[in-house]
């Protein structure tokens, strides 16, 4: 069994970022209702994984909504701070530009291309599906990212770039604000 106390966790005074309804729709319960159980059940002294397992085999919770309940209650309860995974701190930022999503993914995928964007040699391409995904290791060499393609419409087209691994939340924050600034860079020169 183990806890973990966070001293500096939004989440936990700015309420869960999932609204009652939504979760009260697929799961039968409001949030407070599923602290009050989580509670009732020993749930501050519980690992994530012992969490997880209660709500599958006591609340016959599905895969999806465990997760979702597990990790807003640690959240709530001073566990988990924002964007913290159990490998380290996670972030997420998209952008939607007005470009056919072959010209999006080359943007990534191509160096010379790239260069003028990104502004700092980091990305280490492991692995691509073209017009489709991209994972690849940061400058660090200890993060990870993992870049997802999608269309939307002929001549638009999403990108997310999730970055995995963060140290912690100082880092997280950081990089961020990065990825919003390089993606901005990016939209403003594939949309001219």
């Amino acid at each position: 069994m183990t806890t973990k106390k966070t001293s500096t966790n939004k989440a936990a005074t700015s309420g869960p970022r999932m609204s009652d309804e939504a979760v009260k729709a697929k799961t039968g319960k409001a949030w407070k209702e599923w602290f009050d159980i989580l509670d009732k059940a020993g749930g501050r002294k519980m690992s994530h994984k012992e969490i997880v397992k209660y709500l599958s085999a006591e609340q016959g919770v599905g895969p999806w909504w465990q997760q979702m309940v597990t990790v807003t209650y640690e959240q709530q309860t001073g566990r988990r701070a924002q964007h913290e995974k159990p490998d380290g701190y996670q972030i997420s930022v998209s952008r939607t530009v007005g470009a056919p999503l072959t010209k999006l993914f080359d943007a990534f995928g191509t160096q010379k291309t790239r260069d003028k964007w990104l502004q700092e040699d980091g990305l280490v391409e492991r692995t691509a599906t073209k017009n489709k995904s991209m994972r690849a290791t940061w400058n660090d060499r200890k993060t990870t990212l993992e870049i997802n393609f999608y269309p939307k419409g002929d001549e638009k087209s999403q990108v997310v770039v999730q970055h995995s691994k963060l140290p912690d939340a100082k880092s997280a924050a950081k990089m961020k604000r990065y990825w919003g600034e390089a993606l901005d860079r990016l939209r403003a020169l594939i949309e001219q």
